[in-house]
């Protein structure tokens, strides 16, 4: 009987130094939450998100594999090459966040008092979660768009920046959310404006690029990308002058971090941190804009 299986499967999805990475993401992913959640322990916020991180990253990466392995990608409306490539970028963020967080809060040299075993187990977990970082940066590296190559947009650097840009997003809303006091001014108001307009319309770009729906659209999405990120930066430059002087100038706010202030629960503390990844994500702004002049959107990739 003749076979029928061996057309229908994608070995080099598990074989080429791609589906390698992916497979040692998984590897490492189901490994570190597994020592976390057998003997290292979490607790509060903190270890919530990373247990979470290595596990939605984990499952992604599985049903990744899965579909590569057995072409059901071609059945789903996505732009199969955006979606994963925006995974990776997304991935590698989260799990060098998560690689950071669980040993600085878990992590002792010590054994009392939560004994030997558990430090042990959580020294392992940290160590898989720092391979586990390097494996999706790698996919990152060997999936990125190569000078004269047609590939999808989020493999680009532009595309690739647009997730780093909701991520630093994401972490300006949650200093904003501890007890920033965002609202003692309008000026202020306008500042969570900036980061809230930017931050959806990035999501929205990178929503259809994934979805592969830009084609469309009745109106030129790659001009209309290009245009926004020009009024993105100069949104994030009127932030990056605004927010510091609202927070940091002795008429309005406090040059020096309160003595009284209590660690963890400190307004100045997160205006500090909103201030910062500000200009971080000013700068993300300005390096897509620019690298957005030398691409061509490919929506069906």
């Amino acid at each position: 009987m003749e076979s029928t299986g061996g057309p229908y499967l994608n070995t080099a999805a598990v074989t080429s130094p791609v589906g390698i990475a992916r497979l040692l993401q998984m590897t490492f992913g189901c490994t570190t939450f597994s020592l976390v959640a057998h003997q290292g322990g979490f607790s509060a916020a903190y270890g919530t998100f990373c247990m979470f991180v290595w596990t939605f990253c984990f499952a992604i990466t599985v049903f990744i594999i899965t579909c590569e392995f057995t072409h059901l990608h071609s059945c789903l409306s996505l732009s199969w090459g955006n979606f994963t490539a925006a995974f990776a970028m997304l991935a590698t963020l989260m799990s060098i966040t998560a690689a950071v967080i669980y040993p600085l809060y878990f992590v002792q040299v010590d054994c009392y008092p939560i004994g030997c075993e558990v430090r042990d187990f959580r020294i392992a977990a940290s160590v898989f979660a720092g391979l586990l970082f390097v494996v999706y940066a790698a996919e990152v590296f060997l999936t990125r768009a190569k000078p004269g190559q047609v590939t999808s947009y989020m493999a680009t650097v532009s595309g690739l920046l647009k997730i780093v840009q909701a991520f630093v997003a994401c972490i300006i809303f949650g200093a904003l959310v501890n007890d920033s006091q965002y609202g003692k001014y309008v000026a202020m108001q306008w500042c969570v404006a900036v980061y809230s307009f930017c931050f959806v319309v990035t999501v929205v770009v990178v929503a259809f690029s994934v979805t592969g729906k830009t084609a469309l659209l009745w109106f030129p999405f790659e001009r209309s990308v290009v245009i926004y990120t020009f009024g993105a930066v100069l949104l994030y430059m009127s932030a990056a002058v605004i927010w510091p002087v609202f927070c940091f100038d002795s008429k309005y706010g406090s040059p020096r971090r309160p003595g009284l202030c209590a660690k963890g629960k400190c307004p100045w503390d997160s205006q500090l941190v909103i201030a910062i990844f500000t200009y971080v994500n000013l700068l993300l702004y300005v390096l897509d804009l620019a690298y957005s002049q030398r691409i061509r959107f490919v929506s069906h990739l």
